[in-house]
């Protein structure tokens, strides 16, 4: 399902789902509160898969981030979103997964575009090197987790301003550690 005709979950102020709208609707000027994801992948030696945003997405083109973004489709579990956008932009299947950050909510800006979502951070366990789709990947890098929690809270970072967000908050709760550590 292309980006044209993937639904998206309208949200309510409350969090509460207030219909549908599809994807290409949703992310512009006037976005909408909706329903999104953020997966943080990491290898059996602790390193996070970070990428770089394609050139040609419409939201944050070529911005460093976590693992994966993405939106659940209506009545979708979100751990099956999860999956399936892991396994789609990057080829990779993720497992062990854990939300961290189950009432996550930001609103970004970036030439126009609006971010404006609940978006609950996930943590996961990958398992070797992604085969990213183009459209979606721009580049990746595995990095260590001291190293991009960094990067993230330097004044000047290049990372997404949701990354930027979700890593403060990860590093306050020490979930990235519990995962890493059991």
């Amino acid at each position: 399902m292309g980006e044209a005709t993937e639904m998206v979950v309208l949200l309510g102020e409350d969090g509460t789902p207030t219909g549908t709208e599809r994807k290409d609707r949703v992310h512009g000027a006037e976005t909408p509160l909706h329903l999104a994801f953020s997966c943080y992948g990491f290898d059996a030696e602790g390193r996070l898969l970070a990428t770089r945003r394609a050139d040609g997405k419409r939201a944050f083109p070529g911005v460093w981030t976590n693992t994966c973004c993405g939106h659940p489709g209506p009545g979708e579990f979100m751990e099956a979103a999860v999956d399936r956008r892991m396994r789609s932009e990057l080829g990779v299947q993720v497992r062990d997964l854990v939300c961290a950050l189950p009432t996550f909510r930001y609103r970004a800006e970036s030439d126009g575009v609006v971010e404006n979502e609940i978006c609950p951070v996930y943590l996961g366990r990958i398992d070797g090197d992604p085969a990213p789709d183009a459209a979606e990947v721009g580049d990746f890098e595995w990095i260590d987790w001291p190293a991009y929690v960094a990067r993230a809270l330097r004044p000047d970072s290049d990372l997404s301003p949701w990354s930027r967000l979700q890593v403060a908050q990860l590093e306050r709760w020490g979930s990235v550690e519990r995962l890493l550590h059991g």
